[in-house]
């Protein structure tokens, strides 16, 4: 920091005096500076907020410094700032722009700015909150006033012409949704950069001067590069359209290729430089069009490329970076170290540099600036010009080589053989380096797009081109020829080519016996096989092998070995199983060379180590087995793995540790995980203990930790137990920071995840932790918890200063609150010193997923009761419930941080804990939760979000911990509550002004967001406390009830609506805004030229499509928020104003309130209302209709819900009913929603909607029936019209009909869950008698919602209609009842039959039954009911055995017949048959000896014979009443002795004395004679009373209540009975005496007794009867 401030403020004192001295050392401080701000990440918001140290203005000044090296460097620290704190990127972009323009006079400052603005354009793409749409239009305005002011001024022509072409490149960046709106003007400089016409491009060339010409070159190699950026980053703008505009300016830059070697000659040396860039411009982008858009130049082109690969003035060497990418990766791992991944790479690099050897950097190619980083944080290093224009030449020759005619094929290959030939020395190498990887590229480019080579002879240059460097000098030459090689017999795929390349190499080998051409022909064969796979014929394997073990056993020449092995792998790997044959001399082979090799020729040992990895594969799973010839194998793998892992190299050990992680693989029992583990923390922790930038063993820790990842996948808890074991016994202390004896092996991992840099190694490492996590984090909860608290308490002191609020009435409670959460530092210090903010994200992460995986454990993680019980019983028990402070205490220091990652996964946390916690209750205080007592630190972690520099991304987040905590009812009191509802009020006031008052800071997208975040979040607080509302007491309050409570200070008792009502009429108008900009943003693209310009009330028109997303994440829950608010103002318009009013926003007013055609008119209420119904129902059926696969539960049960709520108010209802086709489309939707989501509760949600919709055209009916009968009240009512559906015809059809619909959602519901009600299914035409069976409790439910509503669908029906679908409905609801009559103890009815039975009623009792043109054809089927209930008993029509007509419940068919018998009109039951059949069922029900049955059984006949219609009641009477009586009596003979039988005879007797009240006069005195001796007989006198059971007591009272009741109504028959009885006489004189003293007290407790039978003889009746 201080050189670039020095060095900066000294640049404007001294001027360019010193220039070359202060470069290094500015570009050097810059870079660090860079790389440091972008791994702090938002944490180092206070270093650039700090003014003493100005380090902005300081970098920004080193923006002007002469040296373009230094420009850049600043230009890409600024860029490392952006990435690093997004909330810097506009500011800093503003700053540029201002400067670039009132600096366009001075060279520097435009070039520094250009840069500058390029980098802070290309971090936009690492920021997912962007920047404001605007800033692309400022950019392409300063870019063409570049443009078209280079020309005013020759000094500043060139910079201004690069300057305009960076920015436009840059801005394609931004991607299509901000280049879209500059295509035109981009496409039109496009088009004006270069000559119109090839006559036109002569005349320049006779026209400038050398300088003209540079300039001329710069800005069509900029447009060039400018153009290539669009094509890369705005590939979906790629229209036909497009194209077209893009290719004329092509053939004439091709032309302009072809010139310049003559426009060179005739103006000299400085145009070299800019000429190589527009060269190698033009092929970047050819490159990346399709071939077919220049095809009329691809020979041109191609010659220009033939000139450029072999052009004379080459002289370095450019083979480290031009042959890498044509050799496969495999074969890299045998050249030199360069090639390898190490820590150092970067010092490596910086020597390369300095002994002249090709090396990157960032002066070469400005324009790279703005690209993607290739690696993480690290400056861009593009190769100089020369280097990368033969790189780009060959990538192009391949593709260009491909598609010129076979023909013109030929005469180039000539020439590049020729130019090779023509070279001598140094150059011909160089040469031949560019031919080889031209043709290599071109090979492999037909080889993946399976095209063809061409003519013979083609094929033998290509041969002789290849062949000559297989045998180079340059080992990456003869790898990359290799690959062609292989590659070359893929194209021809000819078996007799192959073979005989494989013999040109067998001979060589044989013949040869120099080093170079061994290898080079040793490694041709492995990359045979490689392409052309192990199918060749076995003998040219055997030959292969052959050759390959001589070889291999070479000692002479270490190089020769290594070739060799690695060639022998690749055959190994690609024979597959033909190998198996090989295996055991090949080991022999390896273990040999392992021993006798020396390890200092440690590249041999790495080939050995491939080989060995490549015989294991191959043996696979059978390394499991006990034969002795397996036993032996498996022993040399062991063997060999334990020599490796002795040598010193670590590339070895780490293919040894590679070999170990595959034969645990395939035979985990045989490797020793002990020694494996302890072998690899050794490695490990060694170098965790060194820092990174010093340990050269980069490949050995990732061949490590991909073991370890393996290994803890399958044995977690044995990995860690070996480690810990390890650090036990190891004599010597290890370093405190990763001692694992105290923080485990998951703490060491966690301290070398905070130490190592390299991508991938982090990776593995997290996956390692994960996998033990998953398995072990319950068993260890303890430790796993300690370890993550303290990686996110390492940084807690940063907290105190977050916590501390002003707030007063939060003074008291919050004081302590912080001091808990921040006085650590008296402990003993962490292993864990200030890890960095990756970590303790991760940490946070881990935190949560812990909480899932107690989740999926016992239940007591939840339960502190039961876990405080269990921790007594044994202390080594652990539940999560015991950590809840320490949960609370990382949500909150991780959502305070000073990190933005950090703050947003504390709050994630935060969410996670108040979800899973918000119901634990507390067992001290009972009616509270555990939750409660942490609703300070809730409010202190929630607070610092709702500042206004805190992101918006944050501020989302916050607002849905707000909402989730206010809706999971942890708080109760009002004002406590009134703290985190009032950071959701700061939040709506903020957002009321809209889009327009929001942060500039970001893209208008995180505006919407944010908005659409605060909006979900008062939705869903709105959600809950309606709810709420609703549980406490019926029915929501309206507007004017609200108004009146807030009025009279009257606190309800659930105050939560209350508090959001205050703020309800602003919310409701931007919910409605909210789902009108939903509904335009779905509609389909056809539509989008009605879309309004300026985008809706959230959003603009620009960022709709970021938008989008936004708005998916939030629409489902404002949208059942809004049908809930609508539902509560009942769709009635209060306010006369409010019509016009509602639907508009504070400022802007929406369009929805206003027609299109007439701004002014104000619409009616009428209308207002039917906008916001269908706007609602619109949104709903458009998402159901097309659920996409990840549409959340959440997102569909909302909108479900939001249409149960509209459906509850009468004006959505009538709306619904008077439009069919609306309910029918529902229907099918909701058909559909059933059909493709599984879930219960999204069933029975939409089953609800049905019902619904049911009632609305029930409503519908009746009030079209109503109208029609007042208006023709006069008139006859034959005339009336039929209304409902079927009309007068009865015919339904589908597609038009609503009860058909609905018949075919609640067939598919039933069908589902009892397959066999479906004939099809069951093969029989009717309901066959099966095994009746239970349903789940969500079957039940659901099938008790179908039947609802088959039972309401008659009264949507005509007469004639109802009649068409009574036939299917009885046949499901009969069908239900049979199939789910189980018998239950106790005599209950399961809940399917219930609701059989309920609806079996409905239907029964419909007036259609009763309507004249109905009555005969209902009578009719109604008996064929009756009928096929009756028949469910019959045994001969049982399909099974006997048994199942034993489990059958005989209540529930029962219950069924006396439905039948109350509810229909007589005549249905009357007829002598089926009267008949159902009085002998009652018989022998009466005689089956379960209590339970006839229990119920007489209370089914207490209800018939009280049927007041005698024709009905008589039957029965006359039947059963004599076998009634014949069963008290027994009773009265043996006394009952439980409470069954007392039952029994209590409901007997009640029987009777209903008999008593129906019969006729002359009767009555004979049945009071029969009643009352039974009555009598059980009366005890005062012994009896004593020393009776309290049956028998129970007995007499019940007896003598009743007696006291009958007595004075029949007193005559009573009197003359005693009378005539003196025994009867003395018995009754004897119990009332004994009786007097306690008959007060007593009554009462009888009448208690008898309830139990009471109550369910009631609940029967107003169930079903």
């Amino acid at each position: 920091m201080d050189a670039v401030m020095s060095d900066g403020n000294l640049e404007t004192r001294v001027g360019s005096t010193d220039v070359a001295a202060s470069q290094h050392m500015l570009v050097c401080a810059l870079q660090e500076l860079g790389n440091l701000i972008h791994n702090l990440g938002t944490t180092a918001a206070p270093l650039l907020q700090d003014s003493s140290t100005g380090l902005l203005d300081s970098i920004l000044s080193v923006t002007l410094h002469p040296s373009i090296s230094v420009r850049l460097a600043a230009a890409w620290c600024l860029h490392c700032i952006a990435v690093a704190l997004p909330s810097y990127l506009t500011p800093l972009l503003d700053c540029c722009l201002e400067r670039l323009t009132g600096h366009k006079s001075s060279p520097e400052a435009v070039t520094g700015f250009s840069f500058a603005v390029a980098a802070l354009l290309g971090a936009v793409k690492h920021c997912p909150l962007g920047i404001p749409h605007g800033k692309g239009k400022i950019i392409m305005t300063l870019a063409e006033d570049l443009l078209c002011s280079a020309a005013q001024n020759s000094r500043l022509s060139a910079q201004r012409t690069q300057a305009g072409w960076l920015l436009i490149a840059a801005l394609m960046t931004l991607g299509p949704a901000v280049v879209s709106h500059h295509l035109a003007r981009v496409l039109l400089l496009w088009k004006c950069v270069f000559p119109a016409s090839p006559k036109d491009l002569e005349t320049e060339k006779s026209r400038g001067d050398s300088f003209t010409w540079q300039v001329t070159l710069e800005g069509r190699a900029g447009a060039l590069c400018a153009i290539k950026s669009f094509v890369s980053h705005c590939g979906d703008l790629l229209t036909e359209e497009v194209i077209q505009r893009l290719l004329p300016p092509l053939p004439c830059a091709v032309d302009l290729l072809t010139q310049l070697s003559s426009i060179l000659k005739m103006y000299g040396s400085p145009l070299k430089t800019p000429s190589v860039v527009y060269r190698q411009r033009l092929y970047e982008l050819l490159i990346l069009l399709p071939p077919e858009t220049y095809e009329g130049n691809l020979c041109a082109i191609l010659k220009e490329l033939a000139a450029d690969l072999t052009a004379p003035d080459i002289q370095v060497s450019a083979s480290t970076f031009l042959l890498p990418p044509l050799c496969h990766q495999d074969d890299l791992l045998i050249l030199s170290p360069l090639l390898q991944e190490t820590d150092h790479r970067f010092i490596e690099e910086q020597l390369l540099l300095g002994n002249g050897v090709a090396c990157g950097s960032l002066e070469y190619d400005p324009y790279l600036i703005y690209e993607k980083d290739v690696e993480g944080d690290s400056v861009p290093k593009p190769l100089p010009p020369a280097l990368s224009v033969i790189s780009s030449a060959a990538k192009l020759f391949g593709v260009v080589c491909a598609h010129v005619g076979e023909t013109q094929r030929l005469p180039i290959l000539e020439q590049l053989l020729d130019s090779i030939k023509h070279t001598k020395g140094a150059r011909q190498q160089v040469v031949q380096l560019h031919v080889v990887s031209s043709v290599s590229s071109f090979l492999k480019y037909v080889a993946l797009s399976k095209g063809c080579l061409g003519p013979e002879e083609l094929k033998r240059f290509a041969l002789t081109l290849v062949t000559g460097a297989l045998e180079s000098t340059n080992p990456l030459l003869r790898c990359a020829a290799a690959e062609a090689w292989a590659r070359l017999a893929q194209v021809l795929d000819d078996g007799a080519f192959t073979a005989g390349l494989a013999q040109v190499s067998f001979d060589k080998l044989k013949s040869a016996r120099d080093v170079v051409t061994r290898t080079g022909h040793s490694l041709a064969l492995g990359s045979l096989h490689r392409y052309l796979g192990g199918i060749s014929s076995s003998q040219h394997l055997n030959s292969c092998i052959g050759i390959l073990y001589t070889l291999a056993q070479d000692s002479t020449s270490p190089d020769v070995q290594t070739w060799a092995l690695h060639s022998l792998s690749l055959i190994i790997d690609s024979a597959g199983p033909l190998y198996y044959v090989h295996v055991e001399p090949t080991l022999s082979l390896i273990i040999m060379l392992l021993l006798n090799v020396p390890p200092t020729h440690a590249e041999v040992h790495q080939s050995l180590g491939r080989c060995l990895n490549a015989l294991i594969t191959t043996l696979g799973p059978e390394l499991q087995g006990n034969s002795t010839s397996i036993s032996t194998l498996r022993a040399s793998c062991l063997l060999g793995c334990a020599v490796m892992q002795d040598n010193p190299d670590c590339l070895v050990q780490a293919q040894a540790i590679s070999c170990l992680q595959q034969l645990h693989m395939f035979a985990p029992r045989h490797v020793n995980l002990s020694s494996l583990v302890s072998c690899l923390c050794e490695i490990l922790l060694d170098n965790s203990v060194l820092v990174n930038l010093y340990s050269p063993y980069l490949l050995l820790r990732r061949a490590v930790l991909a073991c370890l990842r393996q290994l803890v996948q399958r044995e977690a808890a044995e990995v860690s137990e070996h480690a810990v074991m390890l650090a036990k016994d190891s004599r010597e202390e290890l370093t405190p920071d990763a001692d694992i004896r105290e923080v485990g092996l998951e703490g060491a991992l966690l301290i070398l995840l905070d130490k190592e840099t390299d991508e991938r190694l982090c990776h593995d490492i997290k996956e390692t932790l994960n996998y033990m996590l998953t398995s072990m984090a319950v068993e260890k909860l303890s430790l796993w918890l300690k370890l993550c608290k303290d990686v996110l308490a390492a940084s807690a002191d940063c907290t105190a200063i977050t916590c501390v609020d002003t707030m007063q009435e939060e003074e008291g409670d919050k004081g302590d609150d912080a001091s808990v959460l921040t006085t650590r530092h008296d402990e003993k210090s962490h292993p864990f010193t200030n890890p960095r903010w990756a970590t303790r994200v991760f940490a946070a992460e881990c935190v949560c997923r812990i909480i899932n995986q107690c989740e999926n454990a016992t239940s007591a993680h939840f339960d502190i009761a039961l876990a405080q019980e269990m921790k007594k019983k044994d202390s080594r028990n652990d539940f999560l419930v015991l950590h809840l402070a320490d949960l609370i205490r990382m949500a909150f220091m991780a959502a305070t941080d000073h990190s933005d990652q950090l703050r947003l996964s504390g709050l994630e946390m935060l969410l996670v804990v108040i979800r899973r916690f918000a119901t634990v209750p507390e067992p001290e205080f009972p009616g509270h939760v555990i939750l409660e007592q942490y609703q300070a630190n809730v409010g202190a972690a929630l607070r610092p979000a709702f500042t206004s520099e805190t992101p918006p991304d944050v501020t989302a987040k916050a607002c849905q911990v707000c909402s989730a905590w206010i809706a999971s009812g942890v708080v109760s009191d009002l004002n406590d509550l009134r703290r985190v509802h009032q950071l959701l009020v700061s939040s709506l006031t903020k957002i009321q002004a809209g889009k327009e008052a929001l942060s500039h800071l970001y893209n208008e997208s995180a505006s919407t967001m944010e908005i659409l975040a605060v909006l979900k979040a008062w939705a869903e607080v709105y959600i809950i406390a309606v709810q709420r509302h609703k549980n406490h007491r019926q029915p929501l309050k309206t507007t004017s009830c609200l108004e009146d409570s807030i009025r009279n200070g009257s606190c309800s008792s659930d105050g939560l609506l209350d508090l959001v009502y205050a703020d309800l009429g602003t919310l409701s108008r931007l919910w409605l805004a909210a789902l009108q900009d939903f509904a335009l943003l779905t509609l389909p693209s056809e539509f989008a030229s009605q879309l309004p310009a300026e985008g809706g009330a959230f959003y603009t028109a620009e960022t709709s499509e970021n938008a989008k997303l936004q708005y998916y994440n939030s629409w489902a829950l404002i949208l059942h928020a809004t049908a809930l608010w609508l539902t509560s103002t009942g769709f009635v318009v209060a306010d006369p104003d409010e019509g016009a009013s509602d639907l508009s926003r504070p400022v802007t007013p929406t369009s929805m309130c206003q027609g299109s055609s007439s701004g002014a008119t104000i619409k009616s209420p009428e209308d207002v209302y039917t906008d916001r119904f269908h706007l609602i129902l619109g949104i709903s059926v458009e998402f159901l209709c097309s659920l996409r696969s990840d549409a959340t539960m959440e997102s569909i049960t909302a909108c479900l819900h939001a249409l149960q709520a509209l459906l509850d108010v009468p004006w959505p209802r009538s709306k619904i009913g008077s439009d069919q086709d609306l309910g029918i489309e529902l229907l099918n939707v909701l058909h559909r929603v059933i059909l493709t989501r599984e879930s219960p509760s999204i069933q029975l949600a939409s089953l609800e909607v049905v019902r619904q919709i049911i009632c609305a055209a029930q409503e519908h009916v009746k009030e079209k029936r109503r109208s029609a009968e007042v208006d023709d009240g006069a008139a006859e009512k034959e005339t009336l019209p039929e209304f409902g559906e079927g009309k007068d015809t009865g015919g339904l059809v589908p597609g038009k009909s609503l009860v058909f619909a609905t018949l075919e959602l609640c067939v598919c519901i039933l069908v589902r869950q009892l397959p066999e009600l479906n004939p099809k299914l069951t093969g029989s035409p009717g309901v066959k008698a099966r095994k009746p069976q239970m349903l789940s409790e969500d079957g039940s439910r659901l099938v008790s919602a179908a039947l609802v509503i088959l039972s309401e669908l008659p009264a949507v029906c005509s007469p004639e209609g109802s009649i068409s679908i009574l036939p299917t409905i009885l046949y499901l609801t009969i069908g239900v009842l049979r199939e789910t009559a189980v018998k239950l103890p106790g005599g209950q009815l399961s809940s399917t039959v219930a609701a059989s039975l309920q609806a079996l009623k409905g239907i029964l009792s419909s007036p259609m039954a009763r309507a004249e043109k109905s009555h005969t054809a209902w009578t009719d089927l109604l008996r064929s009911a009756l009928t096929t209930v009756l028949d469910c008993w019959d045994p001969e029509h049982f399909s099974l055995v006997d048994e199942t007509h034993e489990e059958l419940d005989e209540v529930s068919l029962l219950t069924a017949i006396t439905v039948f018998i109350l509810s229909t009109s007589p005549e249905v039951t009357t007829i002598p048959c089926l009267q008949k059949r159902c009085i002998d069922k009652f018989k022998a029900t009466l005689e089956i000896k379960d209590p339970m049955v006839q229990i119920k059984t007489y209370q089914l006949l207490h209800s018939i014979f009280q049927y007041p219609n005698p024709a009905v009641s008589y039957p029965y009477i006359y039947s059963l009443a004599s076998c009634i009586m014949e069963k008290l009596q027994e009773i009265d003979k043996r006394k009952p002795e439980n409470t069954a039988e007392l039952q029994i005879f209590q409901e007997g007797i009640k029987v009777l004395e209903t008999l008593v009240t129906v019969a006729e006069e002359h009767h009555r005195s004979q049945l009071v004679a029969c009643l009352l001796p039974i009555l009598i007989s059980f009366l005890l006198d005062e012994n009896a009373l004593g020393s009776a059971t309290s049956i028998m007591r129970n007995l007499h009272d019940f007896a003598l209540q009743n007696l006291m009741q009958i007595g004075p109504q029949y007193s005559s028959v009573f009197k003359s009975l005693v009378a005539s009885s003196p025994a009867l006489k003395a018995r009754l004189e004897a119990a009332i005496k004994g009786n007097q003293e306690s008959v007060k007290v007593k009554i009462p407790t009888s009448k208690y007794t008898k309830s139990p039978g009471k109550n369910s003889s009631i609940q029967l009746k107003t169930s079903f009867l």
